[in-house]
């Protein structure tokens, strides 16, 4: 069926759509607050608990359609970008073949030259198998080296890139799937010691996208799909010959839903929400002395007052990042706070919310939020987006908005993502 995502409000009669919607936005704003109300049990804050990885660039979205949708794309239509949030749905394209090339400059609060690139090709053999591939080059923008007695070393442009490919496959009447291989490159210290050496990770995807029509509505069409997506699963990395200490990537879990309605013959509409996860250990509380100072093991590596020790393999960190988060944390007094194993975990949990709009699958405009809890990196923000087709062009836009500005203190204010579309071949079955 066709695939548009627009609304004229007017046209929707069934008050049903309107009772989802509202309902929908209700749940994603009542866990939203659940989630971040950081004083636990006290009258002041507690330190956050962020969980770190190597390369983050991996969970960038290059997709300017993600990004205006609340960073939503795990069960959406699927478009050449949907290697970064779920590849089993490539099987699902309507076109022979697509290619697409994005651009975002990134974190330009920090660093003016600092952006990301991004080239999918994507091609379906038949209606029920496809392959695809992607290239990612994040540039750290120039950096002046210096060494520890300031001497200027000279100025470098780090740079880190990922190159992947992807099998899809129809698994049934409804239900695709797909694994992809991904090759991660991250040359971030540009040799300036002896022991420096550019991080390489090798890493897998595996995921599903089932999608079917629903006669939920007696006046419209409507399709409901979902999807599951873990991504990044690979090797450690590490930047430094002389250290046995090596870095998690950032394995994903990814899960969401989207309903798609088919207002009339010109106007279509889609819900989605999608909840994501980063399958990594969860740092542990460091035990401390009276004066705040940390306590080491014989061995040398510190005691663990709660929580697990997070030095441990990768597929034991993905399993133990469910059931690892300490519960406790320090708060402005320097004093621990019991705020419990399972809130943490389930603050670990970040939700998007999108809704677009297409017109006669010509222009669209969506939008969507994203919310991080404060215990876990505070990132919340409403995003923006418009997308045109003309002929087999398209070009798609989408803008950040942060939601805990202050002064235009945020990085990821102003935040830009530019893609451009090709598609050939004609609609498949």
């Amino acid at each position: 069926m066709n695939q548009r995502y627009f609304c004229n409000f007017n046209t929707v009669k069934n008050m049903k759509v309107k009772k989802l919607l509202i309902a929908a936005l209700l749940l994603v704003a009542a866990m939203s607050y659940g989630q971040d109300h950081n004083y636990i049990g006290q009258n002041y804050s507690v330190s956050p608990n962020v969980i770190t990885t190597g390369v983050p660039f991996v969970s960038i979205s290059p997709d300017a359609r993600g990004g205006s949708m609340g960073d939503c794309g795990v069960a959406t239509a699927p478009d050449v970008y949907s290697m970064h949030y779920n590849p089993a749905k490539y099987v699902y394209l309507e076109d022979k073949f697509a290619g697409g090339l994005g651009y975002s400059p990134w974190l330009r609060k920090l660093v003016p030259d600092m952006n990301l690139a991004y080239l999918a090709l994507a091609y379906k053999i038949n209606d029920r198998s496809a392959v695809a591939g992607s290239l990612r080059y994040f540039s750290c923008g120039e950096i002046n080296f210096r060494d520890s007695y300031n001497q200027d070393l000279g100025s470098y442009t780090p740079n880190e890139w990922a190159i992947d490919a992807t099998y899809s496959r129809m698994l049934g009447d409804y239900l695709a799937g797909a694994v992809a291989g991904r090759v991660i490159y991250s040359n971030l210290l540009q040799s300036q010691s002896d022991y420096a050496r550019p991080g390489v990770s090798v890493a897998a995807d595996v995921a599903v996208y089932y999608k079917r029509p629903v006669e939920w509505f007696s006046n419209m069409d409507a399709d409901f799909s979902w999807g599951a997506a873990i991504t990044n699963i690979g090797s450690k990395i590490t930047y430094n010959t002389s250290s046995n200490r090596r870095e998690f990537i950032p394995t994903t879990l990814r899960l969401g839903t989207c309903l798609n309605l088919e207002l009339d013959e010109y106007n279509s509409l889609a819900f989605t929400v999608d909840f994501s996860k980063l399958m990594v250990p969860t740092p542990p509380v460091i035990a401390r002395d009276s004066v705040g100072n940390p306590l080491y093991n014989d061995d040398g590596s510190y005691q663990i007052a709660y929580g697990m020790d997070n030095n441990v393999s990768v597929v034991q960190g993905m399993i133990q990042s469910f059931y690892d988060a300490p519960g406790y944390g320090y708060n402005s007094k320097h004093e621990l706070v019991n705020y419990g194993s399972f809130y943490e975990e389930l603050c670990e949990i970040n939700i998007g919310a999108g809704v677009e709009y297409w017109y006669n699958n010509t222009f669209a405009v969506r939008g969507g939020y994203f919310n991080e809890t404060a215990l876990k990196g505070n990132r919340k923000y409403f995003t923006l987006g418009a997308a045109l087709k003309y002929n087999v062009f398209g070009l798609d836009v989408s803008y950040l908005i942060p939601v805990n500005t202050v002064a235009g203190s945020n990085p990821l204010e102003n935040t830009l993502r530019f893609n451009l579309t090709y598609s050939m071949g004609g609609k498949k079955g």
